[in-house]
């Protein structure tokens, strides 16, 4: 019985720290792991949430990023269907 409830205890711990992990806290770092090891891995350091009015072309001139860099960094962002709220990166590197 006292296996039982110490095995609940340890699941419950184990899945509330999975959980913490699961959501950003504003200052984590994401690395996006491409299928290819042909392609290179992005290392984000930086975020930014996008606001109304936002677009790919005015994000990219507010942080002095380049077409190149931030594709790398947002490989599966559609600049036609940015929405507010958003994540992207905006500062990285690849690797």
């Amino acid at each position: 019985m006292a296996y039982n409830k110490a095995f609940m205890l340890f699941s419950c711990i184990l899945l509330l720290f999975s959980l913490a992990l699961t959501f950003p806290n504003g200052e984590s770092k994401v690395t996006f792991h491409t299928r290819s090891t042909e392609k290179p891995i992005s290392v984000c350091n930086k975020i930014y949430g996008t606001q109304a009015g936002d677009t790919c072309l005015s994000i990219l001139e507010a942080f002095h990023l380049t077409a190149s860099a931030f594709n790398t960094f947002n490989p599966n962002l559609n600049c036609e269907k940015i929405f507010v709220g958003e994540w992207l990166c905006i500062d990285g590197l690849a690797i």
